[in-house]
């Protein structure tokens, strides 16, 4: 087998592989994970806090 013969097949493993990772990131049964994990920069943020009126 030729250096061609091997990167064309490289190139065959790489494309498989993209394809089925762009089928997993966009497969409806993940968007429930994804939505999840789209908040996530915003859970530490601190809660305010709300102090009762000094009598």
């Amino acid at each position: 087998m030729s250096v061609g013969t091997w990167r064309g097949l490289g190139t065959l493993v790489v494309l498989v592989a993209f394809c089925a990772l762009v089928l997993w990131a966009y497969s409806g049964k993940r968007r429930s994970q994804f939505d999840e994990a789209a908040l996530l920069p915003f859970a530490d943020e601190p809660q305010p806090v709300v102090r009762s009126p000094q009598p």
